[in-house]
């Protein structure tokens, strides 16, 4: 039985695929957030397991003895999506804390998550140190970027993993996933089919989702559909049908007139069940009118993967839209998402984010039903880990532990 303590736990994503797995008991955890807090004691037996709230007031030396530290410390001083301040930013020392554990208990194993940008800021500066501080109390370590589409997960969301033992050998076997190489993976990413400004980028669904935030809830959440055509099988077409004096969202019998429910591109669209007046200066929001609906469109086919389409002015790296049937963008702090079907946009649901992380829908109605608002929600599933990767990790963590012990086991008898 491996012991663990789960530092900045959040919904206790390690958890719960430690426990899919087995061999694994927690002796404690850390989280700050108090919403995390209660969904975290919603989903798990914590009675007789040490608590603590602030990593950096932690009197390490008094910390409960176990063989495994995990944890993601926090990645938005290093992650493409903040300001990348890293240690200048108080949350980028945050790592600092995660060492100084490990330096005061002196684990067999740790894990430590975070974004893939932290090989590369400041020119690699900050993951040297890193190395460096962990390498000098004894530590062989190894790392990749593992992407969740590689493990069941409809979600490409890219993270970094780094492996540390207590001893001369490198554990490189835990993070041996032939499967999962970034060809393969490349294989499903995503495919932008339309390009131009943020906002009005299309992406094809033979790929996966973009990553997912915590900021997907609340406004940041607010994204959805566009209706087409409201008849059955609807006919989808490049360009507007007639808009007629009957064009009223499905209540006229004649096909074609009730077809085309238009909604502006201008930030905070207004959705409307009837089409607005079409005119000459309806372009799609390459105009410079100030007018509200003069940039109007619609989006067509099956449902869609929809990210930040109202952040029309600022720039940002890849698609906006994906396919139909393609996974979703991968959960993260301050994206918008939505999925776009039949003309209609609606904000993707709580459940939806839970189960693009790996939890299950029962996890998911257990901290609903305790409470939590559909913000807190969404902030969960993206500021959590994926549980499928965390799952594998752990089944080879089994198999390198089994082996060591044998031959240590083997080495004493000698």
């Amino acid at each position: 039985m491996i012991k663990y303590f789960e530092a900045f736990a959040g919904i206790g994503a390690f958890r719960s695929a430690f426990e899919k797995v087995g061999g694994f008991e927690c002796v404690g955890w850390c989280e700050i957030d108090r919403f995390a807090q209660k969904a975290y004691r919603t989903l798990y037996d914590t009675k007789g397991e040490i608590f603590y709230e602030d990593i950096t007031k932690i009197d390490y030396g008094n910390m409960p003895d176990f063989d495994l530290l995990v944890g993601g410390p926090c990645c938005q001083s290093f992650s493409v999506a903040g300001r990348r301040l890293a240690f200048e930013d108080d949350r980028g020392n945050l790592f600092f804390n995660y060492i100084q554990i490990l330096e005061a208990k002196r684990p067999r194993y740790f894990i430590a998550e975070n974004v893939p940008n932290l090989l590369g800021i400041s020119q690699g500066e900050c993951f040297r140190i890193i190395l460096e501080k962990i390498s000098e109390l004894g530590y062989s370590m190894c790392w990749r970027v593992l992407n969740s589409a590689g493990f069941g997960i409809p979600q490409s969301r890219r993270r970094l993993f780094l492996i540390g033992y207590l001893g001369d050998k490198c554990p490189s076997e835990i993070l041996a996933f032939g499967g999962n190489d970034e060809e393969n993976c490349e294989k499903r990413k995503p495919e932008q089919l339309i390009g131009g400004s943020q906002g009005s980028r299309v992406y094809s669904t033979d790929g996966t989702a973009v990553t997912q935030c915590s900021g997907s809830g609340g406004m940041g959440g607010k994204t959805g559909l566009y209706f087409i055509d409201c008849n059955p099988d609807p006919q989808m077409t490049d360009i507007a049908r007639c808009v007629t004096a009957r064009q009223n969202s499905g209540v006229s019998h004649h096909r074609g007139e009730h077809s085309a429910v238009f909604c502006d591109l201008n930030e905070n669209p207004q959705i409307t069940e009837n089409a607005r007046c079409l005119h000459t200066r309806m372009d799609l929001g390459v105009t410079n009118e100030t007018h509200k609906g003069e940039r109007s469109g619609v989006l067509e086919e099956a449902p869609r993967a929809i990210i930040n389409q109202f952040k029309e002015t600022t720039r940002q790296n890849g698609r906006r839209i994906k396919e139909p049937n393609e996974p979703m963008f991968t959960l993260t702090v301050t994206d918008r998402h939505g999925i776009v079907h039949k003309g209609r946009i609606r904000r993707l649901m709580p459940v939806e984010c839970w189960k693009l992380q790996g939890f299950t829908k029962e996890q998911f109605e257990k901290v609903a039903e305790a409470g939590m608002s559909d913000a807190q929600l969404y902030k969960q599933a993206g500021n959590s880990i994926t549980v499928n990767v965390v799952e594998a990790i752990a089944r080879n963590l089994l198999k390198f532990d089994e082996e060591e012990n044998a031959n240590e086991e083997y080495d004493k008898n000698i």
